[in-house]
């Protein structure tokens, strides 16, 4: 079954128009025509049934039929990670998403090699991996910023855990509730990230275990961990 994400309300007999982008994905990709079912969500009304109603001049315009799902809310889950190279920061949101991560927030620390986050990227890569997961979201995609501004703007009252490796600190468990998880670069968090890190009375540093693991490997086993036990 092919869904899609889409911004318009969702109703009962409603018309939505797809993109141009998923369009294509429909009729030039996908070989689907008119009475072809499709599968719609945004966010908030849930899941709906629909079909194809017509393809005019490469346009792709939908009925909404019947309610298949309705809406539910996600974990309240947050990632704070450090944006890595092009591949593993789009697998880091692509697994993300996948985990129900319910906000993403990429943060340049000491050792962050790159310079730019394509936050336009980012939020397709989301995209795509919500309609393929059957979520009912896709996560909020925050500005990407110092570290110490997001420290700063961080809720206080979410516990954010920060993953270190060859540290003496208690292995990362499930949790229930609020929270956030914190994954450094490659190489590492610097000595100004630790002493800001520190100077946050809502962080708490963890482990991921005894093994040394890349950053996008520790994203999904951190996220995989906080979850165990009440899978969302």
């Amino acid at each position: 079954m092919i869904r899609l994400y889409v911004e318009a309300d969702l109703a009962a007999g409603s018309l939505v128009e797809a993109t141009e982008r998923q369009a294509h994905y429909l009729t030039g990709v996908m070989r689907r025509g008119i009475g072809s079912s499709v599968q719609l969500f945004n966010g908030r009304d849930g899941e709906w049934d629909g079909h194809i109603a017509s393809t005019p001049r490469g346009r792709a315009i939908i009925t909404v039929g019947t309610l298949a799902r309705p809406q539910s809310a996600d974990a309240d889950l947050w990632l704070m990670f450090a944006v890595l190279k092009r591949d593993a920061t789009d697998l880091v949101v692509q697994k993300a998403t996948e985990l129900g991560v319910s906000a993403l927030w990429p943060v340049f620390t000491e050792r962050t090699n790159a310079a730019r986050v394509n936050l336009d990227r980012l939020r397709a890569i989301g995209i795509e991996a919500a309609e393929q997961s059957e979520r009912l979201t896709i996560p909020d995609i925050r500005q990407a910023g110092p570290l110490n501004d997001g420290l700063a703007d961080w809720p206080v009252e979410r516990q954010l855990f920060v993953a270190l490796e060859r540290a003496n600190v208690q292995t990362l468990t499930p949790v229930s509730g609020p929270a956030g998880l914190l994954i450094g670069p490659e190489g590492g968090f610097g000595q100004h990230d630790l002493a800001a890190l520190d100077a946050c009375r809502f962080v708490r540093r963890v482990s991921l275990g005894p093994r040394v693991l890349r950053a996008e490997t520790a994203a999904i086993v951190g996220l995989a961990l906080l979850q165990a036990y009440g899978w969302s």
